[in-house]
């Protein structure tokens, strides 16, 4: 397959991150043209998603947190293959942050709270492993 010549493990892993931040926003979004219909949610509604269900204002929040991680590990990645520091290790730190997301991602929207503090730090040191890849 072509896609097995050109991705490294690590660019694949970016992929894959983004595909998971491309479709977080549905489970609230959803939600919320239930409750509010879809002209609630179109247009620019006042307020957040105070009046949702719980899990549903977890799940905007899982999003907005992976946006925000997401722009540092794009970043960590693509300097990693173009500087050529891309290898074994960077590779594990990819898989570490994308299945991190994952988890992270599953136990916000499901309410547990530890699970996805230690989610989300596997994923931070899986930026770790590529940002000394890259200094180093």
């Amino acid at each position: 397959m072509l896609a097995d010549l050109i991705f490294t493990t690590d660019l694949r892993m970016l992929v894959y991150s983004a595909a998971l931040c491309l479709v977080l926003w549905m489970p609230y979004t959803l939600v919320a043209m239930g409750a509010r219909g879809v002209g609630g949610v179109a247009g620019y509604p006042t307020g957040r998603y105070d009046d949702l269900p719980e899990s549903a204002q977890r799940a905007q929040r899982a999003h907005a947190n992976l946006v925000e991680n997401l722009a540092p590990f794009a970043v960590l990645v693509l300097v990693a293959h173009v500087s050529g520091s891309a290898n074994e290790t960077t590779a594990l730190g990819a898989q570490l942050f994308f299945w991190a997301r994952v988890v992270q991602a599953a136990v916000h929207i499901a309410g547990v709270p530890w699970l996805r503090t230690f989610a989300f730090l596997a994923g931070w040191v899986g930026n770790l492993l590529i940002f000394w890849q890259i200094l180093y």
